[in-house]
């Protein structure tokens, strides 16, 4: 099949699951982890192709987002074997799939699984990161900032994951983007702080 063929119906499903999305998971996330996924893959020398779909793809299944994640995760299969992906290939993109999530802390076992980690961790940081962060929080009525509360605001979500992205990417091209997404948060960090006529508590961490 074509994979411009391909791609159209791949984006036709994931818009139906995300297109209504306000968490910061929406369509335009998927379609930039896909992007992300095939440059990597260019740079790295994997297959862009399955990196790509497996981008596009990667949040299908997600417990936080699908009430029934079982059957979103068998839908995604029956896309796949709709659009003609042999059994290993389909295999192959589940498995990298698996090892996306930061919150299961799994590493990944392929080169695939490790370009797709990136890709997905690349949209949390840097500008977008911090634009899907409020997103997010805003969604699940969440303040944007509680001095008294180290979790459960926006802001703390930065020290509690965002700012250790940038030391857990798997490729060389993934680490190079990560490093200057991870500068840009920073200096948005500190003019949060300052605006609030506080110390920058990173500097107190170590993070700068």
């Amino acid at each position: 099949m074509n994979k411009n063929i391909i791609r159209d119906e791949i984006r036709k499903f994931v818009k139906a699951k995300f297109g209504k999305d306000s968490t910061g998971h929406d369509f335009e996330h998927m379609a930039r982890v896909a992007r992300w996924a095939d440059k990597i893959a260019e740079d790295e020398g994997a297959d862009r192709f399955l990196c790509e779909v497996a981008g596009w793809l990667h949040d299908v299944g997600d417990p936080k987002l699908f009430v029934n994640p079982e059957t979103a995760l068998a839908e995604r299969t029956q896309l796949l074997q709709g659009l003609l992906f042999t059994d290993e290939n389909i295999d192959h993109i589940n498995g990298a799939i698996e090892t996306v999530s930061f919150s299961k802390g799994k590493k990944p076992m392929t080169l695939m699984g490790e370009i797709v980690q990136d890709a997905d961790r690349l949209d949390a940081i840097g500008a977008v990161g911090i634009a899907r962060t409020f997103a997010y929080g805003g969604a699940r009525n969440q303040p944007v900032y509680n001095p008294d509360d180290k979790k459960g605001h926006s802001i703390g979500h930065f020290e509690e994951k965002l700012l250790k992205l940038c030391e857990l990417m798997n490729t060389d091209s993934g680490k190079l983007e990560a490093e200057h997404r991870h500068a840009f948060m920073v200096e948005f960090l500190k003019e949060f702080n300052r605006e609030q006529n506080k110390k920058y508590s990173i500097e107190e961490n170590g993070y700068d």
